[in-house]
């Protein structure tokens, strides 16, 4: 079995998403000791954000007329759908940056749409695999708080990752990761500590579901 995972993270130390994504990780490895794990740092090494202009033009350009920036763009999407085509399981943590989705991410997503593998119309390498969705938020966005509808990524990223690429997903959110740093939140002190624990609990139940599940066909 292998774990193909994808941290979006700007940082490396610190990271919330980063230690939501351990646990996972932790319990997926605990039933596959020893199991191949290839990771892929978007955050810290991200995607060029030329590339997906460069596989796009690429795609309308004879392979003999194309530019060395083109064949670079090519060869890099189809090394990151090699990455998810290989993998038996998929992690991805990624952190909700200004209500939005994270720049890194979102590049990452495009390049790979425009591998034929990937492309609108195809059947995904990935359908069927079984995976995770870990995402964090600074604040509080669920229904009736004053900032309702302010997520504008896990939507997204689901209709990404269940309807277009086709996984078995399962999705853990922490919220009010801000607490303890804006002292605006420090109210909400003890119900941060609640989500806090309650988004660790369900990493870990998602990372033992994920391990359990078997290969895609």
């Amino acid at each position: 079995m292998t774990l193909f995972r994808l941290d979006a993270s700007i940082r490396t130390e610190g990271s919330t998403s980063r230690a939501l994504g351990d646990i996972v990780e932790t319990e997926w490895s605990a039933v596959h000791a020893g199991a191949e794990v290839t990771r892929r740092h978007v955050g810290t090494d991200p995607v060029p954000a030329d590339s997906w202009a460069d596989a796009v033009a690429a795609s309308a350009t004879p392979e003999s007329e194309r530019t060395a920036a083109q064949v670079a763009a090519v060869a890099l999407a189809a090394e990151l759908t090699d990455e998810l085509a290989g993998a038996d399981a998929l992690l991805f943590a990624v952190p909700l940056y200004n209500f939005g989705v994270s720049q890194h991410f979102k590049s990452y997503v495009d390049l790979v749409l425009t591998d034929p593998r990937m492309a609108p119309g195809a059947v995904p390498a990935t359908v069927g695999k079984p995976a995770v969705l870990v995402t964090v938020q600074g604040g509080n966005y669920s229904a009736g708080t004053p900032r309702e509808g302010w997520d504008h990524a896990t939507a997204w990223m689901r209709r990404i990752l269940e309807d277009v690429w086709q996984l078995d997903l399962e999705v853990v959110t922490r919220e009010f990761t801000l607490v303890g740093v804006n002292p605006a939140l420090d109210q909400f002190t003890e119900l941060a500590d609640e989500l806090r624990v309650r988004a660790e609990e369900q990493a870990a139940q998602h990372g033992r579901t994920l391990a359990a599940m078997p290969k895609a066909a």
